[in-house]
């Protein structure tokens, strides 16, 4: 923990007085330089910057030439490579991720929101092309992206099947799901089942292992990068075009992030689309919140508060 000069906006910038932000596993990536692949963004022997891209709190002061916002308006969303929204204050151009945030949203399930709905809405509506009575499974339902891509693959008419462990399964109940697997107990992969659809929003599988619970032309998803996915993506295996993807759904463009923080915003206030908050810290408990997280056994989100 450091204090640092309050930042000044430039001209197309805005100054947001940050009220939450989380702790996500892109996080953890990055400050433990696991997998490598994380250091090409944060450094090659340390992390730079301060870290975080997720963000909710209240515009305090803008730039000359911004039209979009004013001082006191109530925001959501996200920096991207930017980071340094673990911080009381940060700078964001008027253009970038970052959409108004209704008055009934709190500022702590908005902070969960930007970060879960910017990962599950682009790879089930996107990638996997998600369409109503298809099969989906969610592995790792009960965390921050999987409780969110429940009731998102439920808003887009899917028959649900959730992946958690004995502790979660009502949790994973209440978010609407058609059938709940307690992975403790049971082998989603062995039980003869097939999906259209199968979600991996913890990295805990593989696509050679989920293949045989494919249907033809199914799709897996994995939020974790490895070569054999991203050749696979544009490979798909055998006769059967079973495919294999991953998106780095961070590093889209800030047109794209503000589009898909609008629907998530919408689906919010239709009651359609609800936070799952597990912990919130204050700033000052940051290490003691990246512990938690690490551990991997967290309910939906880890929020810091500011």
């Amino acid at each position: 923990m450091v204090d640092s000069e309050k930042p000044v906006p430039k001209d197309d910038e805005v100054l947001i007085k940050n009220h939450a932000t989380e702790i996500s596993p892109a996080d953890i990536a990055f400050r433990s330089g696991k997998p490598f692949i994380a250091r090409f963004f944060t450094g090659l022997r340390r992390p730079k910057g301060i870290p975080g891209d997720v963000l909710a709190g209240e515009i305090e002061a803008v730039g000359k030439n911004v039209r979009k916002f004013r001082k006191g308006d109530r925001v959501f969303g996200s920096s991207g490579m930017k980071a340094g929204a673990q911080a009381e204050y940060l700078c964001l151009a008027e253009e970038d991720a970052l959409v108004t945030l209704p008055a009934e949203l709190s500022y702590d399930d908005a902070a969960a929101f930007s970060y879960a709905g910017l990962t599950a809405l682009p790879f089930l509506r996107d990638r996997a092309n998600i369409r109503k009575g298809q099969k989906v499974l969610i592995n790792g339902a009960s965390g921050s992206i999987g409780s969110i891509a429940v009731q998102l693959a439920k808003y887009y008419g899917g028959e649900v099947t959730g992946v958690c462990s004995t502790t979660n399964l009502e949790l994973v109940r209440s978010l609407g799901t058609d059938n709940v697997i307690d992975y403790t107990k049971n082998d989603f992969t062995k039980d003869g089942q097939t999906y259209d659809i199968i979600f991996d929003t913890v990295g805990k599988s593989s696509f050679s292992r989920c293949k045989g619970s494919l249907k033809e032309g199914g799709i897996y998803l994995t939020t974790v990068p490895a070569m054999g996915i991203i050749i696979r993506r544009w490979w798909p295996s055998g006769p059967t075009h079973k495919r294999a993807i991953f998106a780095a759904t961070g590093l889209r463009p800030p047109s794209e992030k503000i589009r898909d923080l609008e629907a998530l915003k919408i689906m919010a206030e239709e009651g359609r689309l609800r936070a799952i908050i597990d912990r919130c810290y204050r700033l000052e408990q940051i290490v003691e919140a990246h512990r938690y997280v690490q551990g991997g056994h967290r309910k939906g989100d880890v929020i810091i508060t500011l």
